[in-house]
């Protein structure tokens, strides 16, 4: 059955962009038609693709406004792309302000457009602790057709924090393994002055607090005490000023590469050996998958749904929130030990190609739109 999908997600980088996205170009493959319905094209919408069509929300700033009515205008649109196209589902990602605006419109187009929400942690995670939002999130929730999270934990907090009156399905994230694999990339080894008996660990993130980033540089300064290494940074984000200072602070300048934002993430987990992941909130941890898809065990915290993807001593470790002995301890170990280091990045492929792999989610996915059809 080919299906007609409208797809709302923030186009942007970032976990719940990537994922949205991805997922199109897979439903597009199975012959879907897929629409997104964005106020720019998702980065990683790179190239034409078959099936794929994009449709821009297009804001503009009036006086009468204090801000730019963007809810208006992707209501609008989604009506619009709805009533021409005939779309028989609109797949938002996040309750608000997208799962609010599919359900105007809906009521707006006059059809019977089916409403598939995901949550992705943020809308929860934080903005679920806003009184002046938790009941605009509840009313996305329950009025959405089905409302899918991408982890347990997420399905809990939802439940806890919002307390909807709507069954809540947990669909996890997924990696397309054609392309986050390992590569031959050992020229950025020397590219970047990394020795051959140095060992390699990564972070990758939008340097914001919540991702603790300075755990990630302490925790590194101790691991580098006991075993040669170098650290990739990834990103940039408000807290650069103050990870480049600690770095200084530390003495460890030498050691500490910032790469700034990157496209080719697969290259660079290709020459490394451990990713580092010590948020105090993630509500699935999409890098650390990234990661392990290309045989790089990862070590996160116990938070969120990080523990749904690490597997604490089979795939990589898990440690409590702010201990960096901890953290220093476990990487030591996997990295001295190499029968121990193999096992975890063995465990970490599996992982991904069966609990993640990219035709179970997307399976589930058609099987959810299909029933509501």
């Amino acid at each position: 059955m080919k299906l007609k999908i409208g797809i709302t997600c923030y186009p942007t980088v970032g976990g719940s962009g990537v994922v949205a996205t991805e997922l199109g170009k897979l439903l597009a493959e199975r012959g879907h038609e897929i629409h997104f319905i964005t106020s720019s094209i998702p980065f990683r919408l790179d190239k034409m693709y078959h099936n794929i069509y994009f449709h821009q929300v297009e804001v503009n700033q009036y006086s009468v406004f204090q801000y730019p009515p963007y809810d208006i205008a992707l209501a609008n649109k989604m009506a619009e792309v709805v009533e021409r196209e005939e779309l028989d589902i609109l797949h938002v990602h996040y309750a608000i302000p997208h799962a609010v605006c599919a359900i105007l419109g809906k009521q707006m187009s006059g059809r019977d457009v089916k409403i598939v929400t995901t949550l992705h942690g943020t809308d929860i995670t934080v903005l679920g602790y806003d009184a002046s939002l938790t009941g605009a999130i509840r009313f996305g929730i329950e009025k959405s057709d089905v409302v899918t999270a991408v982890s347990t934990a997420l399905v809990k907090q939802t439940d806890d924090l919002i307390r909807p009156d709507k069954d809540i399905r947990t669909v996890y994230n997924f990696i397309d393994e054609r392309v986050y694999r390992k590569t031959d990339s050992a020229h950025l080894r020397t590219e970047y002055g990394i020795e051959p008996h140095e060992k390699v660990l990564i972070h990758v993130s939008n340097f914001r607090g919540v991702k603790r980033v300075k755990d990630v540089v302490g925790a590194f300064a101790k691991i580098r005490e006991a075993v040669p290494s170098k650290l990739l940074l990834i990103g940039d984000g408000p807290e650069m000023g103050t990870i480049s200072s600690l770095v200084k602070e530390l003495g460890i300048e030498e050691y500490v590469l910032f790469l700034g934002k990157q496209n080719n993430l697969e290259e660079l987990y290709s020459i490394s050996d451990l990713k580092l992941l010590l948020s105090e909130k993630e509500s699935f941890g999409l890098v650390a998958l990234e990661a392990m898809a290309c045989g790089v065990p990862a070590i996160g915290t116990e938070i969120g749904g990080i523990p749904e993807v690490i597997e604490d001593g089979v795939n990589g470790f898990i440690c409590p929130l702010g201990d960096l002995e901890a953290v220093a301890s476990k990487a030591v170990k996997a990295l001295k030990d190499g029968a121990l280091y193999e096992e975890l990045s063995r465990n970490a492929l599996e992982t991904v190609r069966t609990k993640f792999h990219r035709n179970r989610v997307v399976d589930q996915y058609e099987s959810i739109y299909k029933e509501l059809i």
